[in-house]
């Protein structure tokens, strides 16, 4: 009798289980992290592919002055200062290449230092 209804106990379990939907169909993914080094006048990586509709954060650490990152077309930005990290969260809705380019002025080679990103389907 016991054994009985252990089994009833697992079959209803079975059978709940596959009535409700999967934990995870309504989760939304953890946003990607994408760390990059901010110095004097490079972005480390320099490139960085992306997938339209998937969400990112975007980590600048800085390892001298302040710095900042900017993509006009994407409206994205964020600012960091001396030695410190910043990050900035979005989700790419367009496919193209864009650049990004120091938004705070860091010295001579500041117009140069830019971050190029590609957004693919």
């Amino acid at each position: 009798m016991r054994r009985k209804g252990l089994v009833f106990a697992v079959l209803a379990g079975l059978f709940a289980a596959a009535l409700l939907p999967a934990a995870g169909a309504y989760a939304q993914a953890a946003p990607k992290r994408i760390e990059v080094a901010a110095k004097r006048y490079t972005f480390e990586p320099g490139e960085i592919t992306l997938k339209k509709g998937e969400p990112v954060v975007l980590v600048i650490k800085s390892t001298d002055v302040a710095h900042g990152i900017r993509f006009r077309e994407l409206n994205v930005e964020v600012n960091v200062h001396a030695g410190a990290t910043g990050e900035v969260q979005f989700t790419p809705q367009k496919t193209g290449d864009f650049v990004g380019h120091c938004s705070v002025f860091c010295g001579m080679g500041h117009g140069s230092m830019t971050l190029k990103l590609h957004v693919v389907e």
